[in-house]
């Protein structure tokens, strides 16, 4: 038996990502969603009920993670755990099942950068940084917080990218103008509120608002909205550039070279992911090679394929998942030798 513990970002996406692959090498599964968002876990175990699929073989248990998750790290019904989330929460689930030597996978935090080269030609307004910016609301893992700019282009990279978040529609996810919806709760809008004011307090200036409510209809909605924000004048050791916010809010820094770049790339404790946007292939993996992350995207973002690798290093996680990986993670080798 398996422990599968998915959070509240992408809430049946993940919790599927990890039960499949457990069902399928063989595994029962006690799967846990956040309890921020219980509700596609609640319909997902509703419809595989009404399918006829074997009581126990898989269910789903909805606390709070203090509550559910301390009694089982100290069972040993569990052979395994694999959680997505929080890196501190990582840590003390780490810390948890290793005197049980549980098998973990942990995907955990990062601050991911986008490295933009001068030769990158701005054909259009910067719509993929911006997506990689601003994605759900910026509550994706994966999501490029830290922008860093070559030099020769920074001045016209930040006005284009200033100029098409202006234009993002915020309210309704279910309207088709809408751009951005509210983030997941109250709490984590003012979290993110908070560490927009800690950046200000750090000497940030704003390109785009400062984590305003927008006004108007999506105000009105009654969602936790919170307008998407660009600072600047920020080095790499201020808290804002090294540790997770998970909002609607990016940096912009300047760099002068590769070296400069991938010292900024590589100044965070996490290591997830980055995108590399360069007309010169050579040195996109040239580059690539010195990115001390998980994943690295040349000129594109979020390009996924589910069966290969999915991790980060230091304080990313510990382990892959996808594919075979995954695979790998919920079954045991073993060695059985016949001399016949």
């Amino acid at each position: 038996m398996v422990a599968c513990i998915s959070p509240w970002n992408l809430p049946l996406y993940l919790f599927t990502w990890k039960i499949a692959p457990a069902l399928a090498s063989g595994n029962c599964v006690v799967a846990k969603p956040s309890e921020v968002t219980p509700m596609t876990a609640f319909l997902l175990g509703t419809w595989a009920k009404e399918v006829g699929f074997p009581d126990g073989v898989s269910t789903s248990c909805t606390a709070s993670g203090p509550k559910l998750g301390r009694p089982w790290w100290n069972t040993t019904t569990f052979r395994a755990v694999s959680f997505t989330g929080g890196s501190n929460t990582g840590a003390a689930i780490s810390a948890a099942a290793a005197p049980k030597f549980k098998k973990l996978s942990l995907e955990l935090g990062g601050k991911n950068a986008t490295v933009v080269f001068d030769d990158w030609t701005l054909t259009k307004p910067c719509p993929r940084p911006v997506r990689a910016a601003f994605s759900n609301q910026g509550q994706i893992c994966l999501c490029g917080s830290r922008i860093l700019v070559q030099e020769g282009l920074y001045d016209r990279f930040r006005d284009a990218m200033v100029a098409k978040v202006s234009k993002m529609r915020i309210g309704d996810p279910m309207d088709p103008d809408t751009k951005m919806g509210a983030v997941v709760s109250r709490a984590h809008r003012d979290k993110v509120l908070a560490a927009i004011n800690t950046a200000r307090g750090e000497g940030g200036r704003h390109s785009m608002w400062w984590g305003t409510t927008p006004a108007g209809g999506a105000q009105a909605q009654g969602g936790y909205f919170v307008q998407p924000t660009l600072i600047e004048g920020l080095d790499h050791t201020c808290v804002t550039n090294r540790e997770e916010i998970f909002g609607p809010v990016a940096t912009l820094q300047p760099f002068k070279d590769e070296q400069e770049a991938l010292g900024l790339v590589n100044s965070t404790k996490y290591g997830l992911s980055a995108s590399v946007w360069t007309k010169d292939l050579q040195r996109a993996h040239r580059f690539a090679a010195g990115i001390d992350t998980g994943m690295v995207w040349l000129n594109c973002w979020l390009v996924r394929d589910l069966r290969t690798p999915f991790g980060g290093t230091r304080q990313s996680g510990v382990g892959r998942e996808g594919g075979y990986n995954s695979m790998r993670f919920f079954t045991e080798p073993q060695n059985i030798c016949v001399q016949l």
